[in-house]
Formats: C-alpha cells, sequence, structure tokens
C-alpha cells in the first residue's frame, strides 16, 4: 500500500487499529521501513481504538490533507483528534468474547452472571484497552445507556453507530439522537468481521468526538 501511494505522493499519513489488539500497527512500522528506504517519509499512528474510532480519526486526517494542511499538521491534528475520542458498546451477548480471551477473568465471572440474568455487558474503550462499563437488564435498558453517554457529551464533533446484525437498531438509535442534536448526522457502519466474531451478534457501538474545549 504504501508504495502504490508512493506513486503520488512523498509524505504518507497511516493511523491503524490499536496495537493492543492487532500486529498491524507492528506490520505497518514494518512497511514504513521499506518506503522510506526509497524515499517516502511514513507516519504511522496508533489510533488507541477500533472501528470507527479509527475511522473517525482517520477522517480527521483526511479533510486536513485535503485542505492542503503540511504532514506535521496533518499528525498534530490527529493525535489531537485522539484524546478527544470516546465510545461505548453494548453486547448483547458476551459467548463470543469469552471465547476470544481477550478480556480476561472479569468477563468470566460476567458469562456466568449473563446466563443466569441474561443482562447486556457494556464496554468502554480507553487507550486503546476494552474495559467493563456496567450491566444492563435488557437490550432496551443498554440501548438507553448508549443514548445517555452521547447525550452527555458536549460540542460534538462527530459521531458514529455501529453494529453488527442489526442495522434497524442502529438506524433507530441514529434517528433518535438526530431529533436530539439537530446538527448532528450519525453516520451509520458496520462491524468488521474481524472484530465481529469475537462481538458476536447484536452488537451496537456508540462513538464520538468531542470538540477541544477552549477557555
Amino acid at each position: 500500500m504504501y508504495n502504490e501511494a508512493a506513486k503520488e505522493t512523498d509524505e504518507i499519513v497511516s493511523i491503524h487499529v490499536t496495537g493492543k489488539h492487532s500486529a498491524v500497527y507492528d506490520a505497518a512500522l514494518l512497511g514504513k521501513e521499506t518506503a522510506e528506504r526509497k524515499g517516502c517519509h511514513v507516519e504511522v499512528i496508533d489510533s488507541r481504538g477500533v472501528t470507527m474510532w479509527q475511522g473517525l480519526v482517520a477522517i480527521v486526517a483526511a479533510k486536513a490533507a485535503a485542505a492542503g494542511y503540511s504532514l506535521n499538521q496533518v499528525v498534530d491534528g490527529v493525535r489531537e483528534a485522539i484524546k478527544q475520542m470516546h465510545a461505548l458498546a453494548l453486547l448483547d451477548t458476551v459467548t463470543y468474547i469469552v471465547k476470544g480471551g481477550r478480556l480476561g477473568k472479569a468477563i468470566s465471572a460476567i458469562s456466568a452472571i449473563e446466563s443466569l440474568l441474561h443482562v447486556k455487558l457494556l464496554l468502554t474503550l480507553r487507550d486503546g484497552e476494552l474495559r467493563p462499563s456496567g450491566l444492563a437488564r435488557t437490550r432496551r435498558k443498554g440501548t438507553d445507556r448508549l443514548l445517555e453517554f452521547v447525550r452527555s457529551a458536549s460540542h460534538i464533533e462527530d459521531l458514529a453507530i455501529v453494529y453488527s446484525t442489526t442495522p434497524n437498531d442502529a438506524q433507530t438509535l441514529a434517528d433518535h439522537i438526530s431529533s436530539l442534536f439537530l446538527t448532528t448526522v450519525p453516520r451509520i457502519a458496520r462491524l468488521g468481521p474481524a472484530l465481529g466474531v469475537h462481538a458476536g451478534p447484536g452488537v451496537l457501538i456508540a462513538v464520538l468526538r468531542e470538540a477541544k474545549q477552549t477557555h
């Protein structure tokens, strides 16, 4: 990919899924060495997130590049955008994430609770790490938690709703958000297969970027 891009430019900003959940970031660093030997400057950035967290950060970079900002300015904007990112995910079941072994003993314990009470797990993303953020008694209450998560944000710059198998639920949540924030039009995206296999069916994720606060 770097070789292809280098046919049109000698500066590349390469934004990736967090290195804490994927080896792609490390592979990109190896690719950077090859590209730079050929005279192309590559900045490889760990987005500290997954799915549309990474996507919203990449959109910031793309807009800055299209506006004619320098490579250093684009990189600075990306690093600032990463600090402004927040995400909350609702899992319909923890079965698949337990099998994936990504979240350890805490999730295994929640799995036992889920089987008895049919609760829904909420996860947040901080510095590339997925962490439990509470339980909801029903899917409806979990969706309400996602809505409250969005409502608690101030000065939303960009927002995405991500789903795995329930596009209608994603659209309903996006419509509700649009009715509350008239200037915000949520992007809707489907979870990719690499994450989908770990998260399972019925996943809903709210991802947002808040504007930098000025005082």
